[in-house]
């Protein structure tokens, strides 16, 4: 993404074409099953708005028509620290569509030198080798869906997301599209750790990821150099656990797992 980057450039354009006498839609670099964006807020908020739509209704609307996204459709992005020059916010609309939030930092000394060795002679790029595809993606979507989630565990993410709206500290609390992104995420975790069913643990282990980006810190708390990470997980500290988390078939000695056999 760079500064002169046009919503057309990302969602495409009508062109019209003189030999029909009619306007054609040329798709742009968001119909894909996986759209990378590099540096995404070093375009403009207009422009980064234009993928609102891609990311919520899988679809692009260009001239009154919507074009439908291939499924599975996700959109990976890397920013820049808002410090740096040439750099915009990125809107919360546009932040509470991500569904997490990582920072990955530098790599560690060993990490390091393994890079620099791969470099050395050819392109690590070229060695690349695709690990699954669009189908397999599908039945692992379908199989995270099946998870279980107890009633306490929805009703514990629903509070730790409202409480986020409570605190003195912050000027914007998580939505309820964060409640969402919260427990598909913790079933994502579960169905990883070998279960088919969420306790609250999982929402723990994806809690500051999921929630931090969205959250807005007031000019107090921005003084005192307080993060959004660090009230999350003082939240997960104080909002009660339930007891009765656990699915009623998994406590009464039937544990069942997450089938590891390759879904195509």
């Amino acid at each position: 993404f760079t500064p002169d980057l046009l919503p057309s450039d990302v969602t495409g354009v009508s062109i019209f074409n003189r030999q029909t006498n009619d306007f054609e839609f040329r798709h742009g670099p968001v119909f894909a099953n996986i759209v990378v964006g590099d540096e995404i807020n070093r375009a403009s908020p207009k422009t980064q708005s234009a993928l609102l739509e891609c990311m919520e209704e899988h679809q692009v609307t260009v001239d009154g028509t919507s074009y439908p996204l291939d499924a599975p459709f996700m959109v990976i992005a890397t920013q820049n620290p808002i410090e740096m020059d040439g750099t915009y916010a990125l809107p919360e609309a546009q932040r509470d569509r991500f569904t997490a939030r990582v920072s990955i930092g530098y790599p560690d000394p060993a990490a390091e030198l393994a890079m620099v060795d791969e470099h050395a002679g050819d392109d690590p790029l070229a060695a690349l080798r695709p690990v699954s595809d669009a189908d397999q993606i599908r039945q692992l979507v379908h199989i995270v869906r099946g998870v279980q989630l107890s009633h306490d565990v929805r009703r514990y993410a629903v509070d730790l997301v409202a409480a986020t709206r409570r605190l003195p500290e912050l000027r914007l609390g998580a939505s309820p599209r964060s409640t969402l992104h919260l427990v598909r995420t913790a079933r994502a975790q579960a169905a990883l750790a070998g279960r088919d069913y969420v306790v609250p643990d999982d929402l723990h282990a994806v809690a500051v990821p999921v929630l931090a980006h969205r959250l807005m810190l007031s000019a107090e708390a921005q003084a005192s150099r307080r993060s959004p990470a660090d009230l999350v997980r003082a939240l997960l500290q104080h909002v009660p656990v339930p007891h009765d988390a656990v699915p009623h078939a998994m406590t009464t000695g039937k544990h069942s797992s997450v089938s590891h056999q390759d879904p195509r």
